[in-house]
Protein backbone atom coordinates (compact mmCIF):
# COMPACT_ATOMS: atom_id res chain seq x y z
CA UNK A 1 0.00 0.00 0.00
CA UNK A 2 0.88 3.65 -0.15
CA UNK A 3 1.46 6.04 2.70
CA UNK A 4 -0.07 9.53 2.44
CA UNK A 5 1.35 11.72 -0.30
CA UNK A 6 4.23 14.02 0.54
CA UNK A 7 3.61 17.73 0.76
CA UNK A 8 5.40 18.37 -2.52
CA UNK A 9 5.16 22.15 -2.30
CA UNK A 10 7.02 22.24 1.00
CA UNK A 11 9.54 19.60 -0.12
CA UNK A 12 10.30 21.47 -3.31
CA UNK A 13 10.61 24.83 -1.53
CA UNK A 14 13.23 23.25 0.71
CA UNK A 15 15.23 21.75 -2.16
CA UNK A 16 15.02 24.98 -4.17
CA UNK A 17 16.22 26.96 -1.17
CA UNK A 18 19.12 24.60 -0.59
CA UNK A 19 20.18 24.63 -4.22
CA UNK A 20 20.05 28.43 -4.34
CA UNK A 21 22.16 28.64 -1.19
CA UNK A 22 24.69 26.10 -2.37
CA UNK A 23 26.70 28.32 -4.74
CA UNK A 24 30.20 28.50 -3.33
CA UNK A 25 29.25 26.70 -0.15
CA UNK A 26 29.36 23.13 1.06
CA UNK A 27 26.10 22.51 2.81
CA UNK A 28 25.56 19.25 4.65
CA UNK A 29 22.00 18.37 5.52
CA UNK A 30 20.41 15.28 6.98
CA UNK A 31 16.87 15.22 5.60
CA UNK A 32 15.69 12.44 7.91
CA UNK A 33 13.35 14.78 9.76
CA UNK A 34 11.81 16.11 6.56
CA UNK A 35 11.59 13.22 4.11
CA UNK A 36 10.19 10.24 5.97
CA UNK A 37 12.34 7.10 5.89
CA UNK A 38 14.97 8.80 3.78
CA UNK A 39 18.27 8.25 5.55
CA UNK A 40 21.25 8.93 3.23
CA UNK A 41 23.00 12.22 3.80
CA UNK A 42 22.51 14.77 1.03
CA UNK A 43 25.28 17.20 0.19
CA UNK A 44 24.43 20.23 -1.92
CA UNK A 45 27.51 22.01 -3.22
CA UNK A 46 28.80 23.87 -6.23
CA UNK A 47 31.30 21.88 -8.24
CA UNK A 48 31.92 20.88 -11.82
CA UNK A 49 31.54 17.13 -11.63
CA UNK A 50 31.37 16.65 -15.39
CA UNK A 51 30.99 18.84 -18.44
CA UNK A 52 27.45 18.61 -19.76
CA UNK A 53 27.04 19.32 -23.46
CA UNK A 54 23.25 19.48 -23.44
CA UNK A 55 21.38 19.91 -26.69
CA UNK A 56 19.23 22.96 -26.01
CA UNK A 57 17.19 22.48 -29.19
CA UNK A 58 13.89 20.62 -29.10
CA UNK A 59 13.64 20.93 -25.32
CA UNK A 60 10.29 19.16 -25.11
CA UNK A 61 11.60 16.37 -27.36
CA UNK A 62 14.54 15.77 -25.01
CA UNK A 63 12.22 15.70 -22.00
CA UNK A 64 9.81 13.42 -23.85
CA UNK A 65 12.48 10.93 -24.89
CA UNK A 66 13.97 10.89 -21.39
CA UNK A 67 10.56 10.31 -19.79
CA UNK A 68 9.74 7.62 -22.37
CA UNK A 69 12.91 5.72 -21.47
CA UNK A 70 12.30 6.21 -17.75
CA UNK A 71 8.69 5.01 -17.98
CA UNK A 72 9.61 2.03 -20.14
CA UNK A 73 12.30 1.06 -17.64
CA UNK A 74 10.72 1.82 -14.26
CA UNK A 75 7.18 2.85 -15.02
CA UNK A 76 3.79 1.43 -15.83
CA UNK A 77 0.78 2.49 -17.85
CA UNK A 78 -2.47 1.33 -16.29
CA UNK A 79 -5.57 1.23 -18.46
CA UNK A 80 -8.84 0.09 -16.80
CA UNK A 81 -10.68 -2.74 -18.49
CA UNK A 82 -14.02 -1.21 -17.56
CA UNK A 83 -15.20 2.36 -16.98
CA UNK A 84 -16.66 1.46 -13.59
CA UNK A 85 -15.82 -1.03 -10.87
CA UNK A 86 -18.27 -3.67 -9.65
CA UNK A 87 -19.16 -1.23 -6.86
CA UNK A 88 -19.98 1.50 -9.34
CA UNK A 89 -16.88 3.61 -8.81
CA UNK A 90 -15.33 5.22 -11.88
CA UNK A 91 -12.02 3.65 -12.91
CA UNK A 92 -9.26 6.00 -13.99
CA UNK A 93 -6.14 5.28 -16.04
CA UNK A 94 -2.76 6.25 -14.67
CA UNK A 95 0.90 6.56 -15.58
CA UNK A 96 3.29 5.66 -12.78
CA UNK A 97 7.04 5.99 -12.37
CA UNK A 98 8.98 4.29 -9.59
CA UNK A 99 11.97 5.96 -7.90
CA UNK A 100 14.37 4.59 -5.32
CA UNK A 101 14.28 6.44 -2.01
CA UNK A 102 17.63 8.06 -2.73
CA UNK A 103 16.25 9.54 -5.97
CA UNK A 104 13.58 11.58 -4.21
CA UNK A 105 15.01 14.93 -5.42
CA UNK A 106 14.74 13.74 -9.04
CA UNK A 107 11.18 12.53 -8.47
CA UNK A 108 10.25 15.92 -7.02
CA UNK A 109 11.87 17.75 -9.91
CA UNK A 110 10.04 15.68 -12.53
CA UNK A 111 6.76 16.27 -10.69
CA UNK A 112 7.49 19.99 -10.62
CA UNK A 113 8.57 20.09 -14.29
CA UNK A 114 5.42 18.46 -15.65
CA UNK A 115 3.21 20.18 -13.07
CA UNK A 116 1.12 17.09 -12.36
CA UNK A 117 1.11 13.94 -10.27
CA UNK A 118 1.21 12.82 -6.65
CA UNK A 119 4.25 11.27 -5.00
CA UNK A 120 3.78 8.47 -2.48
CA UNK A 121 6.14 6.34 -0.44
CA UNK A 122 5.36 2.66 -0.95
CA UNK A 123 4.91 0.94 2.39
CA UNK A 124 7.57 -1.66 3.18
CA UNK A 125 9.50 -0.85 -0.01
CA UNK A 126 12.46 1.37 -0.78
CA UNK A 127 10.70 3.46 -3.38
CA UNK A 128 8.40 6.34 -4.15
CA UNK A 129 5.76 6.21 -6.87
CA UNK A 130 4.93 9.26 -8.96
CA UNK A 131 1.35 8.78 -10.19
CA UNK A 132 -0.25 10.89 -12.91
CA UNK A 133 -3.96 10.11 -13.11
CA UNK A 134 -5.67 13.41 -13.88
CA UNK A 135 -6.89 14.12 -17.40
CA UNK A 136 -4.63 17.11 -18.11
CA UNK A 137 -1.55 15.37 -16.73
CA UNK A 138 -2.14 12.20 -18.74
CA UNK A 139 -2.70 14.20 -21.92
CA UNK A 140 0.56 16.07 -21.30
CA UNK A 141 2.54 12.82 -20.86
CA UNK A 142 0.86 11.29 -23.91
CA UNK A 143 1.88 14.27 -26.03
CA UNK A 144 5.43 14.22 -24.66
CA UNK A 145 6.18 10.53 -25.24
CA UNK A 146 3.99 9.65 -28.23
CA UNK A 147 6.16 8.23 -31.00
CA UNK A 148 9.10 7.72 -28.66
CA UNK A 149 8.44 4.28 -27.14
CA UNK A 150 10.53 1.21 -28.01
CA UNK A 151 9.37 -1.55 -25.65
CA UNK A 152 6.19 -3.67 -25.37
CA UNK A 153 4.76 -0.92 -23.13
CA UNK A 154 3.84 0.71 -26.43
CA UNK A 155 0.76 -1.55 -26.51
CA UNK A 156 -0.41 -0.24 -23.13
CA UNK A 157 0.27 3.29 -24.35
CA UNK A 158 -1.87 2.81 -27.45
CA UNK A 159 -4.62 1.29 -25.30
CA UNK A 160 -4.43 4.43 -23.17
CA UNK A 161 -4.96 6.60 -26.26
CA UNK A 162 -8.03 4.52 -27.10
CA UNK A 163 -9.35 4.72 -23.54
CA UNK A 164 -8.94 8.49 -23.51
CA UNK A 165 -10.87 8.57 -26.78
CA UNK A 166 -8.19 10.64 -28.48
CA UNK A 167 -9.48 10.02 -31.98
CA UNK A 168 -7.46 12.89 -33.42
CA UNK A 169 -4.14 11.44 -32.21
CA UNK A 170 -2.29 9.00 -34.42
CA UNK A 171 -1.03 5.90 -32.67
CA UNK A 172 2.54 5.11 -33.63
CA UNK A 173 4.63 1.99 -34.04
CA UNK A 174 7.86 1.26 -32.18
CA UNK A 175 10.35 4.10 -32.41
CA UNK A 176 13.32 3.14 -34.58
CA UNK A 177 15.22 6.42 -34.53
CA UNK A 178 18.94 6.34 -33.78
CA UNK A 179 19.56 5.82 -30.07
CA UNK A 180 22.39 8.34 -30.30
CA UNK A 181 20.02 11.09 -31.45
CA UNK A 182 17.90 11.51 -28.33
CA UNK A 183 17.60 11.03 -24.57
CA UNK A 184 15.57 7.78 -24.56
CA UNK A 185 18.55 5.60 -23.64
CA UNK A 186 19.59 7.91 -20.80
CA UNK A 187 16.09 7.62 -19.33
CA UNK A 188 16.20 3.85 -19.72
CA UNK A 189 19.66 3.60 -18.14
CA UNK A 190 18.38 5.81 -15.31
CA UNK A 191 15.81 3.11 -14.64
CA UNK A 192 17.53 -0.16 -15.48
CA UNK A 193 21.23 0.45 -16.09
CA UNK A 194 24.06 -0.47 -13.73
CA UNK A 195 27.54 1.03 -13.81
CA UNK A 196 29.79 -1.80 -12.78
CA UNK A 197 33.39 -1.57 -11.59
CA UNK A 198 34.96 -4.88 -10.61
CA UNK A 199 38.36 -5.37 -9.04
CA UNK A 200 39.89 -8.78 -8.38
CA UNK A 201 42.85 -8.12 -6.12
CA UNK A 202 43.26 -11.40 -4.28
CA UNK A 203 44.12 -13.60 -7.25
CA UNK A 204 47.59 -14.11 -8.69
CA UNK A 205 46.63 -11.95 -11.64
CA UNK A 206 44.70 -8.86 -10.49
CA UNK A 207 41.89 -7.83 -12.82
CA UNK A 208 39.87 -4.65 -13.28
CA UNK A 209 36.65 -4.33 -15.26
CA UNK A 210 34.59 -1.27 -16.11
CA UNK A 211 31.20 -2.03 -17.67
CA UNK A 212 27.62 -0.87 -18.13
CA UNK A 213 25.03 -3.60 -17.64
CA UNK A 214 21.35 -3.61 -18.58
CA UNK A 215 19.27 -6.65 -17.63
CA UNK A 216 15.65 -7.34 -18.52
CA UNK A 217 13.36 -10.24 -17.79
CA UNK A 218 12.83 -12.21 -20.98
CA UNK A 219 9.06 -12.07 -21.02
CA UNK A 220 7.49 -8.76 -20.11
CA UNK A 221 3.96 -7.63 -19.59
CA UNK A 222 1.32 -9.12 -21.90
CA UNK A 223 3.63 -12.12 -22.48
CA UNK A 224 5.70 -10.23 -25.05
CA UNK A 225 9.44 -10.84 -25.36
CA UNK A 226 11.68 -8.02 -24.18
CA UNK A 227 14.31 -9.07 -26.69
CA UNK A 228 12.57 -6.96 -29.33
CA UNK A 229 14.09 -3.65 -28.22
CA UNK A 230 17.47 -4.75 -26.85
CA UNK A 231 19.45 -5.44 -30.08
CA UNK A 232 19.74 -1.73 -31.05
CA UNK A 233 21.18 -0.99 -27.60
CA UNK A 234 23.63 -3.88 -27.98
CA UNK A 235 24.54 -2.71 -31.50
CA UNK A 236 25.28 0.81 -30.29
CA UNK A 237 27.50 -0.57 -27.53
CA UNK A 238 29.31 -3.03 -29.84
CA UNK A 239 28.04 -6.10 -28.04
CA UNK A 240 25.26 -8.70 -28.18
CA UNK A 241 22.18 -9.66 -26.17
CA UNK A 242 23.02 -12.56 -23.85
CA UNK A 243 20.71 -15.07 -22.18
CA UNK A 244 21.31 -15.21 -18.42
CA UNK A 245 19.68 -17.03 -15.51
CA UNK A 246 18.19 -19.46 -17.99
CA UNK A 247 17.41 -22.08 -15.35
CA UNK A 248 15.96 -19.74 -12.76
CA UNK A 249 12.34 -18.77 -12.31
CA UNK A 250 13.17 -15.37 -13.78
CA UNK A 251 15.32 -15.84 -16.90
CA UNK A 252 16.75 -12.61 -18.26
CA UNK A 253 18.45 -10.94 -21.19
CA UNK A 254 21.56 -8.85 -20.59
CA UNK A 255 23.40 -6.21 -22.56
CA UNK A 256 26.88 -5.45 -21.23
CA UNK A 257 29.74 -3.40 -22.61
CA UNK A 258 32.81 -5.53 -23.23
CA UNK A 259 35.37 -3.14 -24.72
CA UNK A 260 37.04 0.21 -24.16
CA UNK A 261 35.63 1.44 -27.47
CA UNK A 262 32.07 0.66 -26.35
CA UNK A 263 32.61 2.46 -23.04
CA UNK A 264 33.91 5.51 -24.91
CA UNK A 265 30.78 5.49 -27.09
CA UNK A 266 28.68 5.46 -23.92
CA UNK A 267 30.74 8.26 -22.37
CA UNK A 268 30.19 10.42 -25.46
CA UNK A 269 26.46 9.70 -25.45
CA UNK A 270 26.08 10.58 -21.77
CA UNK A 271 27.90 13.88 -22.31
CA UNK A 272 25.03 14.85 -24.64
CA UNK A 273 22.14 13.15 -22.86
CA UNK A 274 23.11 12.82 -19.19
CA UNK A 275 21.49 11.04 -16.30
CA UNK A 276 19.90 13.02 -13.49
CA UNK A 277 19.35 10.70 -10.53
CA UNK A 278 21.96 9.23 -8.23
CA UNK A 279 22.97 7.10 -11.19
CA UNK A 280 24.43 10.28 -12.67
CA UNK A 281 26.87 10.33 -9.77
CA UNK A 282 27.66 6.67 -10.41
CA UNK A 283 28.31 7.49 -14.07
CA UNK A 284 30.75 10.21 -12.98
CA UNK A 285 32.62 7.71 -10.80
CA UNK A 286 32.53 5.16 -13.61
CA UNK A 287 33.91 7.68 -16.12
CA UNK A 288 36.71 8.49 -13.67
CA UNK A 289 37.64 4.81 -13.65
CA UNK A 290 37.32 4.77 -17.43
CA UNK A 291 39.87 7.59 -17.65
CA UNK A 292 42.51 5.23 -16.26
CA UNK A 293 41.68 2.70 -18.98
CA UNK A 294 42.02 5.44 -21.62
CA UNK A 295 45.59 6.13 -20.60
CA UNK A 296 46.37 2.46 -20.10
CA UNK A 297 47.52 2.91 -16.51
CA UNK A 298 44.53 1.34 -14.76
CA UNK A 299 46.61 -1.45 -13.23
CA UNK A 300 48.98 1.08 -11.67
CA UNK A 301 45.99 2.85 -10.12
CA UNK A 302 44.17 -0.19 -8.82
CA UNK A 303 44.05 1.17 -5.26
CA UNK A 304 42.47 4.44 -6.40
CA UNK A 305 39.99 2.53 -8.57
CA UNK A 306 39.07 0.32 -5.60
CA UNK A 307 38.45 3.45 -3.55
CA UNK A 308 36.14 4.84 -6.24
CA UNK A 309 34.30 1.52 -6.49
CA UNK A 310 33.79 1.38 -2.73
CA UNK A 311 31.99 4.73 -2.78
CA UNK A 312 29.55 4.26 -5.66
CA UNK A 313 26.25 2.48 -6.30
CA UNK A 314 24.85 0.98 -3.08
CA UNK A 315 27.93 2.10 -1.14
CA UNK A 316 27.37 5.80 -1.83
CA UNK A 317 26.34 7.86 1.19
CA UNK A 318 27.08 11.42 0.06
CA UNK A 319 25.11 12.97 -2.78
CA UNK A 320 25.69 16.12 -4.78
CA UNK A 321 22.60 17.37 -6.62
CA UNK A 322 24.08 20.31 -8.54
CA UNK A 323 23.39 18.52 -11.82
CA UNK A 324 19.63 18.93 -11.33
CA UNK A 325 20.13 22.52 -12.47
CA UNK A 326 20.60 21.06 -15.96
CA UNK A 327 17.38 19.06 -16.05
CA UNK A 328 15.14 19.49 -19.08
CA UNK A 329 12.55 22.23 -18.91
CA UNK A 330 9.04 21.95 -20.28
CA UNK A 331 7.75 24.75 -22.47
CA UNK A 332 4.07 24.98 -23.29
Amino acid sequence: GLVPALNLANCWKLITKLLSQSAGNLLGLNLLGIFRDYTPELIFCSSNLITLNLNKNNINDNLGYYLAGLIEGDGSIYVPKTEKSVKGKINYPSIQISFHLKDLPLALLIQKTIGHGSLNRVKNANCYILTINNYTGIILIINLINGKLRTPKLFDFNNLIDWMNLTSMDKTDFDTSSLESNAWLSGFIEADGHFSVRTSLSSKYPKIECKLEISQRRIGKNDISNKLFLPPIAYLLLTTVKDIRSYSNYPQYRVRTTSLKANLILEEYLSKFPLFGTKYLDSVSWIKVLSYFKTGNHMENIKEISKIKNNMNDNRTIYNWDHLHYFYTYTK
